[in-house]
C-alpha cells in the first residue's frame, strides 16, 4: 500500500516496522466504521499524520487538511467544511479530514469540530437558501431509498451520508495544558472518538 501511494502521491519515506504497521491498522479499523473518528494522541513528529494519511489511502478515501495562513478564520474554516459536506453528503466520497493541534489558530474552531464529531450537524453552517439547494439536490436520492421526500427527510439522508462518509483524524500532543482543557471544553473530542496513542518508538525500530 505504501508502494502504491508513493506511486500516486508525494513520496513519503517511510520505515514500516511493527509499531507503525499496528498504528495504521487501527486507524484504518477506525475509520472504517461510520461515524468513525481516530483522536491520535502523541509527541510532534511520532508519525501520526503520515500513517493517518497511508490508513485513508487503504480505505479508499481522499485525505483533506485545512491550509493555515495569516488570515485563515472561522468563515474560512465553514467553506472548506461546507465543500466537506458538499462532497460526503451529496456525491458520497469517502474523505478523512485530518486535523492537527497546531492548526487551532481560534479555538472558535474547535465549536465546529465538536459538533462535526458529536451529532454531524453544525449549527449555522448553511445559510437557509443554501440549505433548500442540498434538498433539491438529494431529493432524487432520497426517492430511491423508497422514503417520502419531505425536507426533513432529504436533510436527514444528507446528515445521515455525511456521518457515515465523513471522518476525522485528530492528531494532538499531550504536552502541556490544552490538550487536557480542550478535552474539558468540548467533550465530543474524546467521547465520540477512538484513542490511538503514540507512544515511543521502541529501540530497535530506531
Amino acid at each position: 500500500a505504501l508502494k502504491e501511494y508513493n506511486d500516486n502521491y508525494a513520496v513519503m519515506d517511510l520505515v514500516l516496522f511493527d509499531d507503525a504497521m499496528k498504528h495504521v491498522c487501527k486507524i484504518s479499523r477506525i475509520i472504517r466504521q461510520p461515524s468513525g473518528h481516530a483522536l491520535l494522541v502523541g509527541v510532534g513528529g511520532s508519525g501520526k499524520q503520515s500513517l493517518s494519511r497511508l490508513a485513508a489511502f487503504i480505505c479508499g478515501y481522499v485525505t483533506f487538511q485545512i491550509v493555515i495562513s495569516q488570515s485563515y478564520g472561522i468563515t474560512d474554516l465553514k467553506n472548506d467544511l461546507q465543500g466537506l459536506y458538499n462532497k460526503t453528503g451529496v456525491k458520497e466520497e469517502g474523505i478523512l479530514f485530518l486535523f492537527t493541534d497546531g492548526q487551532i489558530t481560534n479555538e472558535r474552531f474547535l465549536v465546529y469540530i465538536n459538533d462535526l464529531l458529536s451529532s454531524g450537524e453544525i449549527a449555522d453552517l448553511y445559510a437557509p437558501e443554501d440549505k433548500d439547494n442540498i434538498i433539491n439536490q438529494v431529493r432524487p436520492k432520497v426517492k430511491n431509498d423508497g422514503k417520502v421526500d419531505t425536507p426533513d427527510n432529504c436533510w436527514n439522508w444528507f446528515i445521515d451520508k455525511v456521518k457515515a462518509n465523513l471522518h476525522m483524524a485528530l492528531c494532538f500532543s499531550p504536552v502541556g495544558e490544552a490538550f487536557r482543557r480542550r478535552s474539558r471544553q468540548f467533550p465530543a473530542l474524546v467521547n465520540t472518538t477512538v484513542i490511538d496513542w503514540f507512544q515511543p518508538w521502541p529501540q530497535d525500530a530506531l
